[in-house]
């Protein structure tokens, strides 16, 4: 390995992103405002809640470790996820996260739940609610690969990825508030009891 390639990350401002544009490992320029750059960004929006989620996981008292070593898990697995989309035309499937593996994970953590009876609001705790904080995200990053799929029909696995990703978060969350006993269940005509009171 060369030392420029050694270095490489080490420029950060490099103002071949000043005209509006950026580039794809493969070579290709396009707007930033591209639905694949868009993705991007919200694969990374998303690898930063779920890291300020692990960091308060991290200080809560009692926290199970095998839920913290999830969310750390899957920033690596959002990392893989942003890598395949900016690869670009040389992506290979090999670099995508198992879904199975997903899967099993939630089936597991969920059959361990109570039945859900009540829909839940987020909060209850600071790291129940950045728990949902994390799952919202989820939902709009996957949002905007469907948006991308309908042009790259290749990244469609990034998108089912999101979506299951945005199921394990609501699990994680209810594992969390059940832990803590601090879920907040939606009451019906809260708001007009609450004017009475």
């Amino acid at each position: 390995m060369s030392e420029a390639e050694k270095n490489r990350l080490s420029r950060i401002v490099t103002r071949t992103g000043d005209g509006g544009q950026t580039g794809l490992a493969d070579g290709r320029r396009c707007a930033k405002s591209d639905p694949c750059i868009v993705a991007l960004g919200d694969i990374d929006e998303l690898n930063a809640a779920c890291g300020l989620l692990h960091a308060q996981m991290m200080q809560a008292p009692g926290m199970e470790a095998a839920l913290v070593a999830f969310v750390r898990a899957q920033q690596h697995a959002l990392f893989d996820l942003g890598g395949f989309l900016a690869m670009g035309a040389l992506a290979t499937a090999d670099q995508l996260p198992s879904v199975e593996a997903l899967d099993d994970w939630i089936a597991r953590h969920n059959a361990e739940l109570p039945p859900l009876k009540e829909f839940i609001l987020p909060g209850g705790s600071l790291v129940l609610g950045q728990a949902h904080v994390a799952r919202t995200v989820a939902r709009r990053a996957e949002r905007s690969l469907w948006l991308l799929v309908e042009q790259m029909p290749s990244v469609s696995p990034v998108a089912v990825y999101l979506n299951r990703l945005s199921d394990a978060l609501f699990v994680l969350a209810r594992r969390i508030g059940t832990a803590e006993g601090s879920l907040v269940y939606w009451q019906k005509n809260h708001a007009a009891r609450s004017t009475h009171e």
